[in-house]
């Protein structure tokens, strides 16, 4: 294997501070909108998208995603694991704990951002963007997760239950690619893709306790379809019409000058 270009555990600081950009907050703030209150409150895509429509929410989750996918591609690339399926065996046993890491430190970054009082959002996109670039075995579970997603929306329309079920999809779609992956015969395929296994666990826990206001609403009836909201400028000011004086207008539609 080629040596580390840098020491794996430095990039787990810069994957926070990546991870911790509030590209929400800094694209509703552009529109002049304080996303923190409006809509959920949340400054994660789903809820860009329902304050000021779905251009917004999708820019915002192309965003929040590539903040766990660069700094984990760059990871696999330094410790030399990138595109392979299986750890070889002479890498030690820790450089794969290391490089998943990463994406785990993005992910934290998002969700506990300190530029926001330690208040983010709920991991799904940075958690499918770091997923996705541990290539191969990862990057095919999530796009698995990714069809479950899409397919529960579709069904649903509520964001929160196919987020809940592409989470719980990601571990069971990793352990089946790992039982058909190749590997030499002597490495114990089990052991030595354990930091897999452990990842895809926590972040589908993790994305289901960022979740856990929408699940007591879910289990309370009270969890609302996804439906963009009107752009809060054209519903900021009362039409013209509202504003008039109520026995002004009754004078002129007396007068048979009443506005239409």
């Amino acid at each position: 294997m080629p040596p580390e270009l840098v020491p794996a555990w430095v990039l787990i600081p810069v994957a926070f501070l990546l991870g911790s950009i509030p590209f929400g907050f800094l694209i509703a703030r552009a529109k002049g909108v304080d996303i923190r209150k409006h809509g959920s409150r949340n400054v994660g895509a789903t809820n860009v998208g329902r304050v000021l429509g779905k251009k917004f929410g999708r820019l915002c989750f192309v965003l929040d995603a590539g903040k766990g996918l660069l700094p984990t591609v760059l990871a696999g690339l330094n410790a030399g694991l990138l595109g392979r399926w299986m750890p070889p065996p002479e890498a030690p046993s820790s450089l794969l704990a290391l490089w998943l890491a990463v994406p785990l430190a993005a992910v934290l970054g998002h969700v506990f951002c300190p530029w926001l009082g330690f208040r983010g959002g709920k991991g799904v996109a940075t958690s499918a963007g770091g997923l996705l670039g541990v290539f191969p075995v990862m990057t095919l579970a999530v796009l698995v997760a990714g069809l479950v997603w899409l397919a529960v929306f579709k069904l649903k329309r509520v964001v929160s239950i196919a987020s809940l079920a592409a989470a719980g999809v990601v571990p069971l779609a990793t352990a089946s690619i790992i039982s058909l992956a190749p590997a030499s015969a002597s490495q114990n395929r089990w052991l030595a893709t354990a930091p897999l296994l452990v990842l895809s666990l926590g972040l589908a826990a993790f994305v289901v306790y960022t979740h856990r206001e929408n699940i007591a609403r879910l289990r309370a009836g009270n969890e609302h379809a996804f439906r963009p909201a009107e752009p809060l400028a054209a519903t900021a000011a009362p039409p013209p019409d509202a504003r008039e004086n109520p026995r002004e207008m009754a004078r002129d539609t007396r007068a048979g000058t009443g506005r239409a």
